[in-house]
Order: C-alpha cells, then sequence, then structure tokens
C-alpha cells in the first residue's frame, strides 16, 4: 500500500469514528494496525493516550519505529596506531579501524562512525560508513594530530544510525 493511500484511509477512519466505546475503539484500532496486535495490546495504547484512536496510533508507530533492529558493528583491527601504542607530540597520523557488519541485514544508508568522549585528535565530528552486506569488512581512516604535550591520551568513536541511534563502539 502506497504511503498517501494508507494516509487517506487513516484520515478517513478517524473522520468517521465518533464513538466512546471501547470495545468500537479497540476494533478499530486492530484494524488500523491491520491486527498485529492483541485486543490487550490495543486496549494498553489506547489506555495510554486517553482512548484517543489517532493518538494510540501515533504511539503504536512511534514504538514500532524504535522496536526495529539496529545495525551490529565490530572492530575486527586497529591497522594503525593500537591501544598503548606512542606518538612523538604535534605529530599527523592516521587512525584506521577495520570493521566487520556482525548482524544479519545490510547496514543502512547514513550510518557514520562519529567522535564522542575523550581526545578528537584535531579529527572530523564524524566520518560516513558505506553501506556494509552481512559479514563484510571495510576500513575507515581518519587523519588526527598527537596532542602537543607527552602523555596518555585517547578517545571515544561511537557508530549512529541516520535516526542518531548509537549501536557500536570503538
Amino acid at each position: 500500500m502506497e504511503v498517501d493511500d494508507l494516509e487517506q484511509q487513516l484520515l478517513s477512519q478517524f473522520r468517521s469514528l465518533a464513538t466512546s466505546d471501547r470495545d468500537v475503539l479497540i476494533t478499530q484500532f486492530q484494524k488500523l494496525i491491520d491486527g498485529q496486535m492483541t485486543d490487550r495490546g490495543c486496549e494498553f495504547f489506547l489506555d495510554m493516550t486517553n482512548w484517543n484512536l489517532q493518538a494510540a496510533a501515533c504511539a503504536y508507530y512511534d514504538y514500532q519505529g524504535h522496536n526495529q533492529s539496529l545495525p551490529e558493528m565490530s572492530l575486527v583491527e586497529d591497522v594503525t596506531i593500537g591501544e598503548g601504542e606512542s606518538i612523538t607530540p604535534s605529530t599527523p597520523f592516521s587512525k584506521v579501524w577495520r570493521l566487520q557488519n556482525r548482524g544479519c541485514e545490510a547496514w543502512p544508508p547514513g550510518c557514520s562512525i562519529n567522535f564522542c568522549l575523550g581526545h578528537k585528535f584535531g579529527g572530523i565530528d564524524y566520518l560516513p560508513l558505506p553501506t556494509l552486506e552481512p559479514l563484510e569488512v571495510t576500513e575507515v581512516r581518519v587523519c588526527m594530530v598527537s596532542p602537543p604535550e607527552s602523555g596518555i591520551f585517547s578517545g571515544q568513536w561511537r557508530m549512529k544510525t541516520a535516526a542518531g541511534n548509537i549501536c557500536g563502539g570503538l
């Protein structure tokens, strides 16, 4: 069913429903979600939204959108500059990670590696990732500069989806 057709169908059902009978509302809610939930589940969403059918449908679809599986990523190898390695102060370097899609589905478009904590080493805030098929491997490279003073420094990078869901870390 096309999105426009679905929207028109939902609007028509919402306009034609002018009842406060709980059984009728549960039946209508069941129709809206193609019978994907028990009466008890429908009652939960309706009760949560003060028996407002439109708000219940929105809550259900919001929940479904957040309930989708997230991409899975694992660090295969620190190709350059591994944990505990030292670099001369103020030295440009490339940090390379070898990553693998450990999930059962391809990574969706819009995934990225994002800096989130510690020292960024003059690098970028995020780097787009390719869409990888399950078990496929890729290398990600970020150009950085070591801090001007000696010491122990680290930075944390995380994988995010286009919607901003965090789903893996380096």
